[in-house]
């Protein structure tokens, strides 16, 4: 690999010198990375790709049908006429969608170009790029001023740079039906005061390590690939070496934008983002965001740049985060809403058609990511999509197979991470991750469920309703700072009403989760376990969930056992967010008459309380709901000074910007304590033949017979009397350590980390 810091230093110079010294330096460059003589098309789809394309028109039903739907589009659009308006919309006004219909439109016509050998797409993206050559240069910054860098087309330059990212690729496929002249007026007077723009006007965007900054660094280098500017790609590959951010100044959502110590550009956005395995920080919402940028610009540098070796960087950390992207999706394909994330995302989503294809051709053709393309049931008008297609055809695709997965976070996949456990149909997501910079949320060693791809106990995701217009014009609502982020909000520990970190970036920045151990090589059980130190600062928190199969039980069961260690005693609450209808406890509570909100601030002041419990009796307590045909039972462990609540989201909410999503909530007011429960997943309910069957829990109850420093232990009572025994060793985890332990006057002798006893 390049010397990065060499090569930042002397490209620094450059900027700063004469024309003369740009061409003394630049043949430096050409030591490096030779400067060719360009074809064109050669940034995603490239010259031999046309042809083979061509030569197999006709014959790959996939491909063919792709082709056809967008070409029908283009046509539809061409008859339309093009329009470029003055920008005066947030996202999804009028403007707004027309520019970013536009770049799309431009990209497609260009590949339609290329295949058919048509002049009517060349003419429609030529004369697209003249009408935006005439207005840039005197286009002011966008009216709008929400936005920590404003962008000319868009309200903010993250949308300016999506529109170059596309528009470089467009440029690319006309580029020889341009002629030299019409090249230089574009070059001069569009693409690169377009590319300065983005970057050294707005440094606070460009240079920072972020999606934002990605796609930055992408567009920037995508336009000089395109018109072989070398310094355009350097400064894409590294960044600006003098940019004046001051250290500490943050964006609109509460982010950094300079970190001490932090490097910049495309590679750097490469290294500290993605861990080994190929997890993204920011979570899968935004790392399935951030893919397009990252692999475009990869592909167009191998395509140009091979040398460089930028599409396997960091241990080809591109191709294994494509699955793990994939393996960080419910049955149904959505991804998991980690952080700030929009339900109902899928990899049915444009971005990770590019991803498949891309991953299929440059990742060595794994067949299974052909059954995830046959379920997009689309390509890429290029050659990477027309290998898919044909491996469609030829039947080479097998199943992609989903499996449990421990991923670490940062760069070196030791900043905590996400779990992911798979037990049949049930799916658990375990979050002890580090604070995925500006889109993370404050909820560390929280979790959510998952059944045949329905969700059973949620995640929020973010409060955003994405270019809806009429929400906020589409952008953030502050209820995602006031609700979504909060700790409350996740099914997690709260201590006295303050969230993690006191809900402070800066602070929730510096620290993560540490893993305590992962199993998942036995079928019977599989373990997550963490700890998190930091989120209060007297306090130690201590997660562990098993998901068990055990024959005395219809479907796998998940053990939930969150531990907390303080020198202080403290309010606890642990909600849980299920989906569905309530049935039946086995406590009794009372419901109000008017509903109260319960509290002031961090989250708290979103929710009313629907319900309390009156009388905990018993050692434990259930509650039964009903969702998606499904039964599900909560077992939990009682004193009996807890307080149960039902609460419900919508307090405080005078826009109804809020799901109003429903809550139980297990409060105790305690020193160091342990809170133990099991979420039941059992039977099955049919609306068609009313038929409902196993409705109740195979549990009689749940104990807890040992909570030291050293041990955790807690005992299951089946309904037929049987008993489950679960043994977990909370300092020591590592697989070759002997334990031993008396409880109930018995002796139980293991290995490794944990004991079950049935």
């Amino acid at each position: 690999m390049l010397n990065i810091s060499r090569i930042k230093s002397a490209f620094g110079t450059v900027r700063k010198q004469s024309v003369s010294y740009v061409a003394i330096v630049s043949s430096c460059f050409l030591m490096v990375s030779p400067i060719q003589a360009q074809e064109h098309p050669n940034l995603i789809l490239t010259k031999q790709g046309v042809k083979d394309i061509r030569a197999n028109l006709g014959k790959v039903p996939v491909f063919d049908k792709a082709l056809a739907a967008i070409q029908q589009e283009v046509d539809a659009e061409i008859a339309l006429g093009i329009d470029t308006p003055i920008p005066v919309d947030y996202s999804g006004g009028y403007t707004h969608s027309r520019h970013k219909k536009n770049f799309f439109m431009a990209q497609k016509a260009g590949m339609l170009y290329q295949i058919l050998q048509d002049d009517k797409y060349a003419t429609y993206v030529k004369d697209m790029f003249f009408q935006y050559e005439a207005m840039y240069l005197d286009l002011p910054v966008h009216p709008k001023p929400r936005s920590y860098a404003r962008g000319k087309l868009f309200w903010q330059c993250l949308n300016d740079s999506n529109w170059l990212v596309y528009m470089a690729q467009a440029y690319d496929t006309i580029y020889d039906f341009l002629s030299a002249e019409e090249r230089k007026t574009l070059e001069d007077n569009l693409f690169r005061p377009f590319a300065d723009f983005i970057s050294t006007t707005n440094p606070q965007f460009y240079n920072r390590i972020h999606n934002h900054s990605t796609w930055g660094n992408a567009a920037v280098g995508m336009i000089g690939v395109a018109m072989n500017d070398e310094e355009l790609i350097q400064r894409a590959l590294y960044g600006l070496d003098d940019d004046g951010i001051e250290f500490g100044t943050k964006d609109d959502d509460g982010g950094f934008l300079k970190v001490e110590g932090q490097s910049a550009g495309f590679l750097a956005n490469l290294e500290e983002p993605f861990s080994p395995e190929g997890y993204f920080t920011e979570g899968p919402y935004y790392q399935r965001y951030a893919m397009y940028p990252f692999l475009v610009f990869a592909v167009a540098m191998e395509n140009n740049r091979p040398d460089m070796k930028v599409l396997q960087h960091k241990d080809d950390v591109l191709m294994k985060a494509v699955t793990a992207l994939l393996n960080l999706s419910d049955q149904d394909g959505e991804f998991f809403p980690l952080n700030d994330g929009q339900k109902g995302m899928s990899y049915l989503a444009k971005e990770l058609v590019t991803a498949v294809d891309m991953a299929y051709f440059y990742g060595g053709k794994d067949p299974s990511l052909l059954s995830i393309a046959g379920k997009q049931n689309t390509v890429l008008l290029d050659q990477t999509g027309l290998a898919v297609a044909l491996g469609i055809q030829d039947g080479k695709a097998t199943e992609f197979k989903k499996t449990s997965a421990n991923y670490g976070d940062g760069p070196n996949g030791d900043q905590g991470g996400v779990a992911v456990v798979r037990a049949d149909n049930l799916e658990l997501v375990f979050k002890y991750s580090a604070q995925g910079l500006s889109h993370g949320h404050y909820d560390k060693l929280s979790f959510s469920l998952f059944e045949n791809g329905d969700e059973v106990l949620q995640d929020y995701g973010l409060s955003r309703f994405v270019n809806i217009e009429k929400k906020g014009g589409g952008n953030y609502l502050k209820e995602n700072k006031t609700w979504a982020k909060q700790t409350i909000a996740h099914n997690t520990l709260t201590l006295d009403e303050t969230s993690h970190f006191k809900g402070k970036y800066e602070i929730g920045s510096q620290h993560h989760s540490d893993l305590h151990f992962y199993e998942s090589s036995s079928d019977d059980i599989q373990i997550v376990s963490a700890k998190e130190v930091n989120a209060y600062s007297d306090s130690v928190l201590h997660r562990t969930m098993a998901v068990i199969k055990d024959e005395d039980f219809e479907k796998p069961f998940l053990l939930d056992l969150f531990k907390v260690t303080s020198k202080a005693k403290h309010q606890y609450d642990l909600p849980y967010y299920f989906m569905g209808q309530v049935l039946d406890t086995s406590f009794a509570f009372n419901t109000p008459k008017s509903l109260d909100v319960l509290g002031k601030e961090n989250g708290y002041q979103h929710l009313y309380v629907e319900g309390k419990s009156n009388d905990l009796t018993e050692e434990s307590a259930q509650f039964n709901w009903l969702n998606a045909g499904k039964y599900y039972t909560l077992t939990t462990a009682t004193n009996k000074s807890d307080e149960i609540m039902f609460t419900r989201l919508g307090a405080n909410d005078p826009q109804f910007n809020l799901r109003r999503d429903a809550g139980i909530m297990l409060r105790r007011n305690d020193k160091s304590t342990l809170f133990a429960s099991v979420i039941e997943p059992h039977g099955s309910y049919s609306p068609v033949t009313e038929a409902s069957l196993n409705a109740n829990s195979h549990i009689e109850s749940l104990e807890v017979l040992q909570n030291s420093d050293d041990y955790t232990a807690v005992k299951i009572t089946t309904v037929k009397d049987k008993t489950l025994i679960f043994i977990l060793a909370n300092k020591d985890a590592e697989k070759s350590s002997s334990h031993k332990l008396k409880i109930e006057g018995k002796t139980y002798k293991w290995k490794g980390p944990y004991n079950l006893i049935r």
